[in-house]
């Protein structure tokens, strides 16, 4: 039975009521192009569900596996392995369903749980407090956008051309509905960063600079020179981070002077899952924590003195003060917040140093063959498990041809930045421990065979 509880009579009334003329009226925002006009051509209206299994099935068998194939694909979503143990106790009953723990004393296990990614979370990222997750990476920049823009009472921010493209989409998006200001640019391929150019720019109407680290070609650049800039302008520094794992080998952006960092936590315990549900890391300085967006679990200790979890700081969140809320994101994707937390705990701080470690070598095995290929130049001067190559020839026919060869080989610039002629040879490379020397060989000698 559907359950359509409104007549036409109630939907009427809710339109006058909102001042709209139809309901065709609420998704003006969502470009013509983009809107059905009817059915889906070739959709039927209906099937079995036996053959709707038969068909997403086939369907299916038209991906190429990432377990099955040497594997070199990044740019904000990279394959590590997860333990076995990771998926057997988010499975559990009572993590499973997890939601907002409103009532505490039935919810003690999610909060302490909530509590532990906090603390992962902050000592990774090197700040004093962190929330218990976001949505995914690229929201949580745009909220910290929002953030430093609430702590600065200004509204131009300055992003890194090293910050992820569909980073800036998100950001960009959203900016068209607020009054913020975003200046944008594009990367080149070279060596270095644009940091020097970032801290030219840098004045009294900025609210913010936004830093990707690593960067999306890979590149890692000193933080402190542009905190240090922004700071004396009276801005913030926000930094991005897509791969978490790296933060196991180099310095934390708070280190470095950040004062909001945010970014992805799918490297810890989150799988590819074709792109999602991923987890959004928020982490900042403990004087900005009441404009900091999403749930914050607290200890606190109960009436007979023992120790317990609560939500703290709720009156900045949209169930308590909708109007006036820090955000008005619901989702905190906890689920995949205990993954991470459980891998962390799992790996600990020597066997996330020993991965990160892994990675890197990996990584400079790979970069070192790759480079000595002729007509392919290495870009990066420092990496950490991601470097750029630059290609004799356009990168992204260049991917299809290794796909035909049994190698999904890296990203290619000109999906990124379709368009954009001068990186339309760049190719990004990821090498994680997952990585074999069999994967290495069948790479170098796929693309020896592609840029001949």
């Amino acid at each position: 039975m559907r359950y359509l509880p409104l007549s036409d009579v109630d939907r009427s009334e809710m339109l006058r009521v909102i001042g709209a003329g139809s309901v065709d009226e609420l998704f003006r925002d969502v470009p013509a192009e983009a809107r059905l006009k009817g059915p889906i051509d070739g959709l039927p209206m209906h099937a079995s569900e036996m053959a709707v299994e038969r068909h997403m099935t086939a369907l299916s068998r038209k991906n190429m596996v990432a377990g099955d194939v040497p594997f070199f694909l990044g740019c904000g979503a990279y394959r590590h392995h997860i333990p076995a143990s990771v998926d057997h106790i988010i499975q559990r009953g009572e993590f499973l369903t997890s939601y907002t723990p409103y009532q505490p004393e039935i919810a003690q296990g999610t909060l302490q749980m909530m509590f532990e990614f906090q603390t992962q979370v902050a000592r990774l990222l090197g700040c004093e407090v962190a929330n218990a997750s976001m949505y995914d990476g690229s929201t949580a920049m745009w909220e910290a956008i929002e953030m430093a823009q609430r702590i600065t009472r200004r509204e131009k921010t300055l992003i890194s051309s090293g910050v992820h493209p569909h980073y800036v989409s998100v950001a960009t998006s959203m900016a068209q509905f607020t009054h913020d200001e975003l200046e944008t640019s594009q990367p080149t391929l070279t060596a270095t960063t644009d940091a020097e150019q970032l801290i030219a720019k840098i004045d009294s109407e900025t609210s913010a600079v936004v830093v990707q680290y690593p960067d999306i070609l890979g590149r890692i650049t000193d933080l402190a020179p542009i905190a240090e800039a922004a700071h004396a302008a009276g801005a913030l520094l926000i930094a991005v981070v897509t791969e978490p794992v790296a933060l196991g080998l180099i310095a934390s952006p708070g280190e470095m002077g950040a004062d909001i960092v945010v970014g992805e936590g799918q490297s810890i315990g989150v799988g590819l899952q074709f792109g999602g549900p991923y987890v959004g890391l928020f982490a900042c300085r403990e004087k900005h924590v009441r404009q900091m967006p999403g749930r914050l679990a607290g200890e606190t200790a109960d009436v007979e003195g023992n120790r317990g979890f609560v939500l703290t700081l709720s009156t900045r969140e949209q169930h308590i003060r909708r109007e006036k809320a820090t955000s008005n994101i619901c989702t905190s994707s906890v689920l995949c917040a205990l993954a991470f937390t459980v891998h962390l705990t799992l790996l600990g701080e020597k066997g996330l140093r020993q991965l990160a470690s892994l990675n890197h070598a990996r990584a400079c095995e790979a970069a070192d063959r790759l480079a000595a290929i002729p007509g392919v130049e290495l870009v990066n001067d420092s990496f950490f498990n991601e470097f750029t190559l630059k290609l004799p020839v356009e990168a992204r026919p260049a991917v299809h041809a290794l796909v035909e060869r049994g190698v999904l080989g890296g990203v290619s610039l000109g999906r990124l930045y379709p368009g954009v002629e001068a990186l339309q040879n760049g190719l990004v490379v990821a090498v994680t421990e997952t990585a074999t020397d069999e994967d290495i060989d069948a790479f170098e000698a796929a693309l020896k065979e592609v840029v001949q």
